[in-house]
């Protein structure tokens, strides 16, 4: 498995780079360290392969007589990763190695890294939440922040053009809409206005019941209305503010939401731009809770099915 963009032989010289193949095989991890590196990754869903290539230090002719092999590449940053432990006499000679990798290959990108670099460097890249990579209940990200802003952008861009000429007014339902709707706005170069409702209850033993807590703040009658969702559940919630809105006589309505879960869809809504699609599971992050926690994380995960069994059954959310 050939990654990167490595040279194919050091200056001067006509020995080939080694390359390993693992992909299609079984491997053990040589240290736990690299084992917990790569659960980090896998949390984070970046891409990674384990000791890819080897890299010809020093030659006698046509004979090898050393290599350098890192732990791993991350095919998104381009980066290989050598890990090590504190012991210094370790770390002497995996730095000797690197520099001596850097002379013969100026076009690969390495980091040393120990285990206290983890989020540090995962952070320098845009991953983790305020660069820590553990999070207690936190089961996988589905979405992360690059993910999230690139959507974003892209939502903001097709909204621009189907507004074009006219003076959008966007409503969300808070909390949840908050991280969505402040980024979404900044993606819509149109003038444009923004309006607030909340609701104080999401479902009861008797079926779902909706009470506006905060109602909107000025008259829709006669604006292009576009409602601004966090997620999109049953629609139950959804189709009766359609409905409230409706009854304000706007001259168009519309709905924007980050994420669609059609598995659980009850009402027929329509839905004009869509984030993402996801499974029938409980998330969180980007502005969406549970137990009004995790609302801070800058992407979208599952929430471990334990900790919402050890809280008892969670709210429904629209």
């Amino acid at each position: 498995m050939l990654v990167g963009q490595a040279q194919d032989t050091a200056p001067g010289i006509h020995s080939p780079i080694v390359t390993n193949n693992r992909s299609n095989k079984p491997f053990s991890f040589a240290h736990p360290s690299e084992e917990e590196f790569a659960r980090i990754l896998d949390f984070y869903r970046i891409q990674w392969h384990y000791e890819p290539r080897s890299f010809p230090l020093r030659w006698d002719g046509d004979n090898i007589l050393e290599m350098f092999t890192p732990d791993f590449y991350l095919p998104k940053l381009d980066l290989y990763v050598e890990l090590t432990t504190l012991r210094q006499d370790l770390v002497t000679t995996k730095n000797r190695k690197l520099r001596r990798l850097r002379e013969l290959y100026p076009n690969i990108k390495i980091k040393l890294l120990y285990k206290k670099d983890y989020h540090r460097i995962l952070a320098k890249y845009g991953y983790g939440p305020l660069a820590q990579t553990e999070i207690p209940g936190i089961d996988r990200v589905l979405f992360t922040a690059k993910d999230i802003q690139k959507r974003v952008r892209q939502l903001g861009r097709q909204i621009t053009k189907d507004y074009a000429g006219k003076r959008p007014v966007l409503v969300g339902v808070l909390k949840g809409v908050s991280c969505f709707m402040a980024d979404l706005m900044r993606h819509i170069t149109l003038p444009l206005t923004v309006d607030f409702m909340a609701i104080s209850s999401y479902g009861s033993d008797d079926g779902d019941v909706v009470r506006i807590s905060k109602d909107l703040d000025k008259s829709m009658t006669g604006c292009d209305v576009l409602m601004v969702e966090d997620i999109v559940d049953t629609g139950m919630t959804l189709h009766y503010l359609l409905n409230y809105l409706s009854a304000h006589r706007p001259t168009s309505l519309k709905v924007c939401t980050l994420l669609d879960k059609r598995a659980r869809r009850l009402a027929n809504v329509p839905i004009d731009y869509v984030g993402f699609e996801v499974p029938d599971e409980f998330v969180v992050g980007y502005g969406l809770d549970f137990r009004e926690e995790f609302r801070n994380l800058p992407f979208i995960a599952v929430l471990r099915p334990e900790v919402q069994e050890e809280a008892g059954r969670p709210e429904k959310r629209e």
